[in-house]
């Protein structure tokens, strides 16, 4: 296992979780994976923040990750999973890496525990010891704000120097330090921006490539937005930017996936808007502000599948 793997760059899409009448909706995830596996991203992260992972049983993550290679063979597409999980308690971690350990996906996505507040030794701890038991390599995942603790510069650049460690999701929203990182981060160390509204920002600094909900839709033009940074077309970048940039706000207006399940339901890509309590769908004023926008972007999809 090596901390460099090319396999990190590029257009990830954090793929939601469909469902229907409380049970994971297998047809609209084949109808998912059909759909993106026709476009330009270079990876999937399933069970993670926007696929409502902690939402789904030790059962569902399992479907969950067979249905999506089952599909991806039947499309005749391989694109590398990542596979988020998540816990407080490092033992229950580890068990959850032993749990994983023959599955067929290529990364674990791991944010810091949620609540107890360690403190950044504790944080070099927890991560190095599941990184001595990892069978797959990690993408550390840093959003203080949804874990009430982020990780440190000086801590992330420790860290990156596991060979267990692959990389970064980067949702620390502070763009200076999101800056210093990529200045500093050691060769081989991926970094990939999962802060929607800052993500122009951060791939020009030099990110590797994005994790984006809002790529479920208009995806062709985030793919396009990347390849324009990487290639230094600076202004085609920007215009493909200022097209998509209003829906990385858009998006997050109520709870995410909220906002995007209703819009792909909307349009056809799956069968439900259903997410599971304690998250809602979107309310009737902010679903009529929803229709307004698919009408504008994609007025021939706008009709639900039975």
């Amino acid at each position: 296992m090596t901390t460099s793997d090319t396999r990190l760059h590029g257009l990830w899409l954090p793929l939601i979780t469909p469902f229907r009448d409380g049970a994971l909706d297998e047809p609209s995830l084949r109808n998912l994976i059909r759909h993106y596996a026709a476009k330009a991203i270079d990876g999937l992260v399933l069970g993670a923040t926007s696929g409502e992972g902690l939402a789904l049983s030790w059962d569902e993550r399992a479907r969950l990750v067979g249905v999506v290679r089952d599909e991806m063979s039947n499309t005749g597409r391989t694109l590398p999973i990542c596979l988020g999980i998540g816990g407080v308690a490092t033992s229950d971690l580890i068990e959850a890496l032993d749990r994983t350990a023959s599955w067929p996906i290529d990364f674990h996505l791991i944010s810091s525990p949620p609540y107890v507040r360690p403190s950044q030794r504790g944080l070099l701890a927890h991560f190095t010891a599941l990184a001595e038991r990892t069978a797959h390599p990690i993408v550390l995942y840093n959003i203080p704000y949804r874990s009430a603790v982020g990780l440190d510069n000086d801590t992330l650049l420790q860290l990156a120097l596991h060979p267990a460690i692959a990389g970064l999701k980067d949702c620390c929203a502070n763009r200076m330090q999101t800056r210093e990182l990529i200045a500093r981060r050691p060769v081989g160390f991926q970094i990939l921006t999962g802060e929607d509204p800052q993500s122009f920002d951060a791939l020009q600094a030099g990110a590797n490539g994005a994790i984006l909900l809002s790529a479920h839709l208009e995806t062709e033009t985030f793919a396009a937005m990347l390849q324009h940074v990487k290639a230094g077309r600076h202004e085609a970048a920007a215009a493909c930017w200022a097209r998509v940039e209003p829906l990385t706000r858009l998006l997050f207006a109520e709870p995410s996936p909220a906002p995007a399940k209703y819009w792909l339901a909307r349009t056809g890509v799956i069968a439900s808007a259903e997410v599971r309590l304690p998250m809602v769908e979107v309310g009737a004023e902010f679903a009529a502000r929803l229709d307004q926008e698919i009408e504008r972007r994609e007025p021939t999809r706008q009709s639900r599948i039975a």
